[in-house]
């Protein structure tokens, strides 16, 4: 969930210049930041600020940290150095076994100042460096960590840095007499397009002009330079708030970019995707969040086809999952890079199903080991909320289904949600009367119930307002003892859902405070389609907007909102 960098340089650089990198990989976490320059090890509780220095440095490594093991505080905060100070590290993942290793360490005499259990890899290398090279410690840390890490290395007298990756991405980048190690290309995508990814239990020594990397054992392995195409995104405001409206108002855009692309650049590969699906005796789906919404609606529009299709939270995967060779999985992420999901990709591979992933990050991992690939092409989202890659996830369903006999019109998703657009002034109106509610309700039935499951969410991200999305044939199994004088309940009413209509009925005769999205039925928010796949869409734009004016009433961190991260790279 933390980002980290490295930059290995025989041109001097300004710091605050390698900060703005580190707020670069802000998404994955803001609980704190620091840096260690050889020199000067700085680190704070909050947000990155980019220091107000001219100081210069040749080689650092910078951390912004989503805590996992040990509270928000700035002792917690990387990058971590041993006792002596002659190692210091920042680290993204868990290591499992660190209790153990700490308690060994401190017999040792080594001195804890953190409760983290990344501290402890900075003593672990301080201790082996007494009667080891680097390169022997690199090996032995492979083969005695339980766990995951992306770490970066600095030690004492020694003018590399020194990178290792198990389960979480790190990814080098190959610069001119510069080379750059990060958790995402993203960090370095400006001002170079040639990377090399780490695999498992690989470490590299980096220069400032030469790297090289190992495996396990400490082999040398030859790795490629790969040159990667990437997309540079407008990442200011311009006159936007926040983010968030930003990449709202961006949809329309990203949709034409989509569409687009499924009929050019993307034709083959789209064409072969469905191949696989017709081929493959199951077809399941796997995902985690607003994904798994994404997916949920997937599977309803494929069985409105006669497709029989399925999908299960990522994290519950093999639990309820039976796959084979016969087996299609379709994995779906934003940031390509969930654990959760590559965790399930492992069981299923390793029961010979096939892999065909859906992402918005070119050349994640989800990406790189699958068979094939589709990008959903919504761009780069800084507000840790999906919402422009929610859209387009769901439009690429829409397509996927298309193919499968859907009746859809998807060139006239743009234009309908332009429409939606219209109506901001009345749902910022709504927000003003539902702001300070505790609880809120979303019912939805069919097509509509993953889009009240993400609206609920979204409001529960973004607003901090305990919000339910759930099935309205389910309202009277106990949740109606909930239902109140005033309780707010939002109601999607796609064409003429009359039993939807019936429950909107019931609790408004318990006094709820009933708000309707509709596209047919009289309706407090009226969508102008008549098609079911693309009233989901936007009814979610509603969910997403009304989230939107709740948080500004209450007036929280829009962008980055407490506890959360953009990539969820831990279990």
């Amino acid at each position: 969930m933390c980002g980290i960098i490295g930059i290995n340089s025989n041109e001097e650089f300004y710091i605050k210049d390698a900060v703005k990198r580190l707020k670069r990989l802000e998404y994955r976490g803001y609980d704190s930041f620091g840096y260690y320059d050889g020199t000067i090890l700085f680190n704070q509780v909050g947000h990155i600020k980019i220091p107000n220095t001219d100081d210069k440095s040749s080689r650092i490594i910078l951390h912004t940290r989503w805590a996992t093991h040990g509270g928000v505080t700035k002792f917690n905060a990387h990058p971590h150095q041993s006792t002596k100070k002659k190692v210091t590290i920042a680290h993204n993942g868990i290591i499992k076994n660190y209790e153990e290793l700490r308690e060994k360490l401190i017999k040792k005499g080594h001195e804890f100042t953190s409760e983290t259990d990344s501290e402890t890899t900075a003593h672990y290398f301080e201790e082996k460096l007494k009667t080891k090279t680097i390169k022997e410690a690199c090996i032995d840390f492979l083969n005695d960590i339980e766990g995951e890490f992306a770490l970066v290395i600095m030690v004492e007298g020694n003018e590399n840095i020194y990178a290792l990756r198990r389960d979480s991405p790190l990814v080098l980048g190959v610069g001119t007499n510069t080379n750059y190690v990060a958790s995402d290309i993203y960090a370095f995508s400006d001002i170079t397009n040639m990377a090399i990814f780490f695999e498992n239990n690989e470490f590299a020594e980096i220069g400032t002009d030469h790297f090289q990397f190992y495996d396990k054992k400490g082999q040398k392995i030859q790795k490629e330079v790969q040159t990667f195409k990437w997309e540079q995104e407008e990442s200011t405001l311009q006159n936007y708030d926040h983010f968030m409206m930003k990449e709202i108002m961006e949809e329309p855009i990203v949709v034409k970019r989509l569409l687009f692309s499924l009929k050019t650049e993307q034709k083959i590969n789209f064409e072969k995707f469905i191949d696989l699906m017709r081929k493959a005796k199951k077809v399941t789906f796997v995902a985690a969040g607003t994904s798994y919404h994404a997916s949920l609606l997937g599977v309803y529009y494929l069985h409105k086809c006669g497709i029989e299709a399925q999908t299960i939270i990522a994290s519950e995967f093999e639990h309820f999952i039976g796959v084979d060779k016969d087996t299609l999985v379709i994995p779906i992420s934003q940031s390509g890079e969930t654990m959760d999901v590559i965790e399930a990709l492992k069981y299923a591979t390793k029961h010979g199903a096939k892999i065909a992933s859906i992402v918005n990050v070119p050349y994640s991992t989800i990406q790189r080991i699958s068979e094939i690939s589709l990008n959903i092409f919504a761009g780069q989202e800084i507000c840790v909320a999906a919402t422009k890659s929610f859209v387009n996830q769901v439009t690429l369903m829409l397509a996927i289904a298309k193919e499968f006999g859907y009746n859809v019109n998807l060139e006239n998703l743009p234009q309908r949600i332009e429409e939606v657009f219209t109506m901001k002034e009345t749902i910022k109106e709504i927000a003003k009367t539902l702001f300070k509610q505790k609880h809120l309700y979303v019912l939805g039935r069919g097509l509509s119930y993953p889009v009240a499951r993400e609206i609920a969410l979204k409001i529960k991200e973004i607003s901090y307002i305990h919000a339910e999305g759930m099935m309205g044939g389910e309202l009277k199994h106990g949740t109606i003892a909930l239902i109140e004088k005033g309780t707010p309940v939002i109601g999607l009413l796609n064409e003429n859902d009359y039993d939807m209509r019936s429950n909107l009925k019931e609790v408004a005769a318990r006094g709820a405070n009933v708000i309707s999205i509709s596209n047919k039925l009289k309706g407090d928010i009226m969508i102008s389609t008549s098609n079911d796949g693309k009233f989901g869409i936007l009814a979610s734009i509603v969910g997403q907007l009304l989230t939107y004016y709740l948080a500004r009433e209450l007036k929280l961190p829009i962008d980055k909102p407490r506890n959360l991260a953009k990539s969820v790279t831990v279990k």
